[in-house]
This record gives structure tokens, sequence and C-alpha cells, in this order.
């Protein structure tokens, strides 16, 4: 499965330097509005050091990481959702994504233009919030103008159920309450999935920090921003400028650059992990001397379902799965002596796939 996440947040408060540095594309990077105006989207392979482990004991011809696709979309901009900036362009881009990721600027920087006139975190994040919740209400509206008096005339029960979902976004968007803090019934949210609604998707925050503040406590912008946002998402501490020069690096420049700057991990890697975990995703993979492949699943995916992700016929035609867990294969040093150890298992389409299980499906054609 493919998963996509939206950069967004107020003009030049970093997003393009951080998507040059997650992408290692150049493009544009300007100090004013909108240097980025269509949306550039590029795809980062997932760090997993099980690869690294599996690719030395099979040494296959390719070797394939779970990918993880950004989308830099052009700054927005207080009024947005009536048009103002790039408008309802921007919007539309980000209801396709499964997260949000929204840059904002904690630091003071006189030689980069702010477009509300100076940096304030909580502002920025409150006029990105407002303009989201806009234009889900908007929505909300329209469709239950619609809905209301038909679920009200002849009690079809899916039109009833659409309506309670609506009314309670409806109430919670007029409080500028994002959707995913409402208690949706199971019925609910099925009825409103396909509409997208920004506020119903995980967010992240990035505090973009200067180099100097890597490894500190966190400064008075970062630590203003958590006790805003609370339990409500994460707050990650990223430097955009440190992000694009780590880009550059080998591995091992990287990881010295990183002890020397007294952090453990970028700030991109801890994004993607706090992004799988958000979104409740896992690794499986597939191995031998053709191809190493890490897929991404769902939690809670069956290996049928897990099946489907390499392709359709694998579900339709699935017979069983011959599975054993990334660590058995470790420990027990090759497959060989997986079986020898018992450590092999059979299991069928109801199995829930586990993080690190390794997959070989059997399927009629």
């Amino acid at each position: 499965m493919s998963l996509k996440a939206g950069i967004v947040g107020l003009p030049n408060v970093g997003k393009s330097t951080l998507f040059n540095a997650i992408t290692k594309q150049n493009i544009l990077a300007a100090n004013y509005p909108f240097a980025t105006i269509d949306p550039n989207v590029g795809v980062v392979n997932v760090p997993d050091n099980r690869m690294n482990i599996l690719n030395d004991m099979y040494m296959p011809e390719r070797l394939i990481l779970a990918s993880y696709e950004f989308t830099d979309i052009a700054g927005l901009v207080k009024g947005a959702s009536t048009g103002e900036g790039l408008g309802n362009k921007f919007l539309s881009h980000i209801r396709e994504v499964d997260a949000i990721v929204e840059v904002v600027r904690c630091f003071d920087d006189a030689n980069i233009i702010h477009v509300e006139g100076g940096c304030d975190p909580i502002r920025d994040v409150e006029i990105i919030d407002l303009e989201l919740a806009i234009s889900d209400l908007e929505i909300v509206t329209n469709r239950l103008d619609k809905v209301y008096k038909k679920a009200m005339t002849t009690k079809d029960a899916d039109s009833l159920i659409e309506v309670s979902a609506l009314t309670k976004a409806k109430n919670a968007l007029e409080k500028s309450i994002p959707l995913r803090q409402i208690d949706f019934t199971d019925e609910e949210k099925l009825k409103i999935k396909s509409f997208q609604f920004l506020t119903m998707k995980p967010i992240i925050y990035l505090a973009n920090i200067k180099e100097e503040d890597l490894g500190k406590p966190d400064n008075h912008y970062v630590a203003s921003l958590k006790e805003y946002i609370g339990n409500d998402s994460k707050v990650i501490k990223i430097c955009a400028k440190v992000e694009s020069e780590l880009s550059e690096l080998s591995i091992e420049d990287k990881n010295e650059m990183l002890e020397m700057l007294g952090i453990e991990t970028s700030g991109l890697d801890e994004l993607i992990n706090v992004t799988y975990e958000i979104l409740g995703l896992k690794t499986y993979f597939t191995v031998g001397p053709d191809e190493v492949r890490a897929w991404t699943f769902k939690d809670g995916m069956n290996a049928k379902e897990c099946a489907g992700i390499i392709h359709t016929d694998f579900e339709k035609g699935f017979i069983k799965a011959e599975v054993m867990s990334y660590n058995d294969l470790i420990a027990c040093g090759n497959e060989l002596k997986v079986k020898e150890a018992g450590k092999l298992r059979i299991e069928g389409k109801d199995y829930l796939m586990q993080d690190g299980d390794i997959c070989h499906f059997r399927f009629n054609k």
C-alpha cells in the first residue's frame, strides 16, 4: 500500500527546504510566498535496518525498501478556504493524503520574510487549522442540506446515520474542533469516509528550529507549541537546513554528523517512524535471490489482505502463507535452520500479519 503525506504550512516556514532533503530533488526554495506553485511529489525510501541484514543474507538482485510519498504543497495563507492565495487548489491536494505534516517555523530570522510579519507558531497553527475547518464545514453544510430532508421523510437507515455523522461534524467544526477528536461510531465513520475531511486526518507538527538549537532543550517557541497542541498530535523538532545537508551524506558521514550535533536520529527518520505509529502501519517482507522487498500494511490486516498488497491475484486465489518471523530467522541464522527448529509456520487467510513477518504466499493462478 502506498503511504502519502502532504507537507503544509504558511509560506517561508521551511517546507520546500525540507522537501528537498526528503527527495533530494532541487525544487525552487525561494524567500517569497508561493515559490512552490504546483504540488511537488517525491518518493523516499523508509529506513529499516532489517533490510540491510536481509540483503547481506540473501544477496538478491534487487533490494526494494518500503516507500513514503511526500507532496509539497504551496504555502497556505489566511483566507485560502475562500480563495485567497492558491485557495481551494491547495485544499484539494491535501484531501488525497493519508496524513498531514505541518511545518511550523520556531525561530527568529530577520532575513527570512514571514507572511504574517513575525514568528508566532501558535498563530500560524491557528490560521491553518481554521482554513482546514472552514473547508470541511462547507462540505458538511452542503451535504447536510441535501441529505437531511430525505432522511427525515423516508427514515432511511443509511441516510439517518449520515445525518447523525454530519450533524456531529457541523457542531464540532463550528466550534473549531477538528473531526479527528470527535467520537464517531464505526457506521458513521464509514458513511463519511469518502468526503476525506481534512481535519479528520492525523497531523504531525514539524517545529523547524535553528541548527544551534538541535540537541538542546526546547526553545520557547517549541515549548509553547507543544503546550498548545497537547495530546492531540505529535510535535517533532527538526532543522530543515541540517536535514538538507544530511541528505547529501553517506550513511557513515551522516551518523558522524548526527553525533556531532548531539542527536540520535535525523528528524526525517523520526517523522517516518511517528507517521507509521500514528497510522498503525507495519512491515512484512518477501525474500529470495531475485528480490528482497519490504511491504507496508495496516495493523489488523490478515494474510489474504496482505497478499493483495502485492497483487490482487494473490488475494483472489489465496491458498496459504508460509511465514517465519524476522527475529527467528536472525536467531537461527538461515531459512533451513528455521525449518529445522519448527519455526516456519503455515498460516491461513485469517492469520493476522505481524510486523517483521517474512512471507511466501501460495495462490491459485
